[in-house]
């Protein structure tokens, strides 16, 4: 019996250090988009407070293609993906009676035509305004007809996976997945490189949308690869849902205009295990694996929110949730999920808090409670301590009570443009504009500005990375790792 006993304690001994490993193994990757659990909150790390060009700068790194989607890391190599354009038309010039380009960094709004700074793309009409039933009244323009950018099919540019050495920032890999012409068109404003990869420490994949998914070991062998599509996307802008996993399988929320679906795919073979078409048109939100008490769940944006069993695509529960571009992802802890899209013109944003367990069609008594004042924008909501931190678009800062909706304060940043989601440490709320300003305040319900710090590098539009006691910032044209 104490011989039995005495084993027991020394397998005890010896597994407890193990599990202490694989704890702080995890702690130290960043493997997908929004972090570990997808909700970007970091686990109380050894920041860095303050930074700047030159200070608490590890090290930097140029990149010569850009690229929207975000560093992912892994031990110590850190991931990013970026297109690189050989051979570009010229940009197209703004007619005299368009008048200076228009300021902001919103996502272009559904019949608006336009990113914000951009008239139409080459090609492609302007479209008018609305008409009544029954076709053009006496006196209006008859609306046209969407005319198909093709132009991009003469230019030629270069897909990239890059992996550097989380430790020094040399280049330790670079493969070229593909290289040539486009297969599909993309807005002036945006990149070739918007999906962020996903790594498990085994391989690492990248999905560039309509050029395809790539699977790559960590030494950058490939292992397998697929295609999807192409196929047309809301008036030719491209995409931007990333890919995410979960148990080994790979989910991809594939939006567009001709052919919606959700997928999950065998990680290890790329293998498809499942497909469910989608009643939805072109949307850039990526899916969120939702753990709440009930169950765990595969739940996705649109202008109808819907969640779906991971092992094998059925349908959990559908919302209309309206709203104009589908950009952020939702967040949820074990008793609700947060999730809308932001307004427009004349559409306000919405933001739903929808209650663990429910099933079909969602009434009232599945949603929690649901807000118009939440100023959702394009950046994902930030959960943190049973608060809602919203970054609107243009630095519009609102916090809520995430059991009952109410608004706790507002604040705005003027002069500003965000697009990356907001993240959490140490009670304390950050959140970078696109020209790399990040800024820090207290977390509660009264606003406490603490930090303000600027890296150069282009444009900051992807979310940060944190690996352990390192950030990894990503701008167009340059990497890097601060630490203390």
């Amino acid at each position: 019996m104490k011989q039995k006993f005495r084993f027991k304690m020394s397998a005890i001994a010896a597994i407890i250090p193990l599990l202490f490993v694989m704890s702080c193994t995890q702690k130290q990757n960043w493997p997908q988009f929004r972090g570990p659990d997808g909700n970007m909150v970091v686990a109380s790390a050894d920041l860095p407070e303050k930074w700047s060009n030159d200070t608490n700068v590890l090290w930097s790194a140029g990149l010569d293609g850009p690229g929207y989607s975000s560093p992912v890391v892994w031990g110590n190599k850190v991931f990013v993906t970026t297109t690189f354009p050989e051979k570009v038309n010229p940009a197209p010039e703004r007619r005299p009676d368009q008048g200076p380009p228009r300021q902001g960094g919103q996502a272009p709004q559904q019949g608006q035509g336009v990113q914000p700074g951009q008239g139409p793309q080459q090609g492609q009409a302007q479209q008018p305004g609305g008409t009544q039933p029954g076709g053009p009244q006496p006196g209006q323009t008859p609306p046209q007809q969407e005319i198909r950018d093709t132009s991009f099919l003469k230019e030629v540019y270069r897909w990239e996976i890059r992996c550097f050495d989380l430790k020094t920032g040399k280049e330790l890999w670079k493969q070229v997945p593909y290289q040539g012409a486009p297969k599909a068109g993309k807005n002036p404003n945006s990149t070739y490189a918007c999906e962020t990869p996903v790594t498990d420490g085994k391989k690492v994949i990248a999905f560039f949308g309509m050029h395809g998914l790539y699977c790559y070991d960590m030494e950058g062998k490939l292992l397998w690869q697929k295609e999807f599509g192409p196929y047309y996307t809301q008036r030719g802008w491209g995409t931007g849902s990333s890919p995410i996993l979960f148990n080994d399988v790979l989910f991809i929320q594939f939006d567009n205009e001709e052919n919606s679906f959700i997928m999950a795919l065998n990680a290890q073979s790329g293998e498809e295990k499942w497909r469910v078409q989608r009643d939805e048109k072109t949307t850039y939100s990526t899916p969120y694996i939702w753990r709440n008490k009930m169950r765990t769940e595969l739940v996705t944006s649109g202008k109808t929110a819907r969640s779906y069993d991971p092992e094998t695509g059925r349908l959990l529960w559908e919302l209309k949730i309206g709203g104009e571009q589908a950009i952020p992802s939702p967040v949820g802890n074990e008793e609700l999920i947060f999730i809308g899209n932001p307004g427009g013109r004349e559409t306000k944003a919405k933001l739903f808090a929808l209650k663990a367990g429910i099933e079909g069609e969602v009434t009232d008594a599945g949603i929690a409670w649901m807000s118009e004042e939440s100023g959702l924008g394009n950046p994902s909501p930030l959960l943190y301590k049973d608060r809602l931190y919203i970054i609107g678009g243009r630095g519009e800062i609102n916090v809520l009570d995430a059991a009952t909706g109410a608004l706790k304060y507002q604040e705005r940043i003027s002069g500003i443009a965000v697009w990356a989601t907001p993240w959490a440490n140490n009670d304390r709320i950050y959140f970078i504009d696109e020209k790399g300003t990040t800024r820090a305040f207290k977390a509660g319900d009264k606003f406490e500005k603490v930090a303000e710090n600027q890296l150069d590098g282009g444009k900051f539009w992807p979310s940060v990375a944190v690996a352990g006691n390192k950030y990894i910032f990503r701008g167009t044209e340059k990497l890097y790792c601060l630490g203390k």
